[in-house]
């Protein structure tokens, strides 16, 4: 099982309005079965640390490409994409595997 993050950099003063888009847009993955549940948070410039940056993480039991064959995107994800791609100024993603139970080392 992995956890898997995107963050966000976004333009200033738009980390809310990203946090929205990628929200509506991980619910059209989720709603088209192609994601789990999943949580946005973002700090635009109310709290201490890194301003402006938005993080999307989910969970997923296998890492998938999204150009596999066979996989059909969904429009709207696609199209609320194109939106955060104009208020964002980069982004990066992570890949962390879970420590589950069967995975200790004593």
């Amino acid at each position: 099982m992995y956890t898997v993050r995107r963050w966000y950099k976004t333009k200033p003063g738009q980390a809310r309005k990203v946090a929205t888009l990628v929200y509506k847009q991980a619910a059209a993955y989720r709603d088209a079965g192609q994601r789990s549940d999943f949580r946005v948070s973002y700090n635009g410039y109310t709290l201490p640390g890194d301003q402006d940056v938005v993080c999307l993480e989910w969970t997923d039991d296998t890492l998938r490409t999204p150009t596999r064959e066979g996989h059909d995107l969904p429009k709207e994800a696609l199209a609320l994409g194109g939106q955060v791609r104009e208020l964002t100024e980069s982004q990066r993603i992570e890949f962390m595997e879970m420590l589950t139970p069967e995975k200790f080392q004593e």
